[in-house]
């Protein structure tokens, strides 16, 4: 697979939290087996992003001044010739390297995840869902603060062991060759997951999908799940709320509402036909960039261009990534799966919500009392999008620390 990356013919054997290693050969690896992961993109895939980047047919410019008919010509030049001329692959995957990392195989699907074990023995196992258009790179900024505390100016702070998977069809995880790989399927995964690092007792948290997934852990209650973390809550308003909404539910209504008209095409196109569009993004790298571009401009807390909310670098590791394993059809097929997973669910364990800023819509917390009767833990920072991780690491490490640090 040289796109992917390069495995030698010897890895090393880790015991359930990732410690101790011991030399094995493929060939005795079972299907349970965790092993270390490295990426090391094949120079020829480089390459050819570059030919490509070099070969580019432009459409004809919007015909309004901003971004309603989606990423205007000029940001996007700007962005493709910053990739083609500027942008540096492998130092992403220095970062991505320079954390543990393991692939696992888990209801016949390989499962790439980052495992960052915490000097604190007290520390609570974490799990962590990433989203569309995400990946475990926008987790990276916030590992040190959650695993470590102490290093980041929070000492005494709740600190965690953190696992972040790849979602299946995304990244360096296996895309499924059947359907039925749903949110459901996708919790039960982790569950499995978290087990088979030996952690009897752990709390989950996500964003966008990663909310969707998190709540299906919390549907499912594993007994070895203390608690959740949303900072997109899947809660929504009831018909007899309309009569007396809040001045922020009437914002949060209307939110909605430009959601549903002017900005969610990408999701109606991914849930309906995720490999039509996916031969489009497949083969150009520009059509695959302006894809996700497009929602980091929508939905991160910038005050005009993405790029004052997220680096340039930061935004191309994220497509880049994309592109390099060819997720374009097998990450948007989430949304052919599981069209109704963004649904209001009474979850009756302990659960924390963040709402950030600039998130796609901000529910109000006595529409979350319906669905979380056990809601332990409620605020809404003042900076942050959607990507909360990504955009607002130390202040995502703060909420999640004030969320789970009150779990006895």
């Amino acid at each position: 697979m040289p796109v992917l990356a390069r495995r030698r013919l010897c890895h090393r054997r880790a015991d359930p939290g990732g410690r101790r290693h011991r030399r094995v050969r493929l060939t005795d690896v079972a299907d349970e087996t965790i092993h270390p992961f490295t990426v090391a993109v094949a120079d020829e895939a480089l390459a050819d992003l570059g030919r490509r980047l070099g070969h580019i047919r432009w459409p004809t410019p919007q015909t309004v001044s901003d971004w309603s008919q989606g990423v205007p010509i000029a940001a996007m030049r700007g962005l493709v010739d910053y990739w083609r001329d500027g942008y540096d692959w492998r130092a992403c995957e220095a970062r991505l390297n320079a954390i543990p990392q393991y692939r696992t195989t888990i209801d016949g699907l390989g499962i790439h995840f980052l495992h960052v074990r915490s000097p604190d023995p007290a520390a609570l196992p974490l799990i962590l869902t990433h989203g569309w258009p995400g990946s475990v790179l926008e987790f990276l900024k916030a590992i040190g603060p959650l695993t470590d505390p102490a290093a980041y100016g929070a000492s005494g702070q709740q600190a965690f062991h953190v696992v972040a998977p790849s979602l299946p069809g995304y990244g360096f995880s296996d895309k499924p060759g059947e359907s039925g790989w749903g949110v459901e399927r996708i919790a039960a995964a982790w569950i499995t997951l978290m087990r088979r690092l030996g952690y009897g007792r752990f709390v989950a948290q996500g964003g966008d999908w990663g909310a969707a997934v998190t709540t299906a852990i919390a549907m499912a209650r594993p007994p070895e799940c203390a608690a959740i973390h949303l900072n997109m809550p899947l809660v929504f308003p009831e018909a007899g709320d309309f009569a007396n909404l809040t001045p922020a539910e009437q914002a949060t209504v209307a939110a909605m509402t430009f959601y549903q008209e002017k900005d969610s095409g990408y999701a109606k196109l991914q849930g309906t036909r995720p490999q039509t569009v996916g031969y489009a993004l497949a083969d150009s790298p520009v059509g695959q960039a302006a894809w996700i571009y497009e929602k980091f401009h929508a939905w991160t807390d910038n005050d005009g261009p993405p790029e004052s909310a997220l680096t340039r670098d930061e935004m191309l590791d994220a497509i880049t990534l994309y592109w390099l394993t060819n997720s374009a059809a097998s990450s948007g097929r989430l949304y052919w799966e599981s069209a109704e997973a963004f649904k209001a669910q009474r979850l009756e364990l302990p659960v924390g919500v963040s709402i950030f800023p600039r998130e796609i819509f901000r529910p109000s917390r006595r529409w979350a009392e319906r669905s979380y009767p056990k809601l332990m833990y409620w605020n809404e920072p003042t900076k942050g999008g959607h990507f909360a991780a990504f955009e607002q690491p130390a202040l995502f490490a703060d909420e999640l620390r004030a969320c789970f640090g009150q779990l006895a």
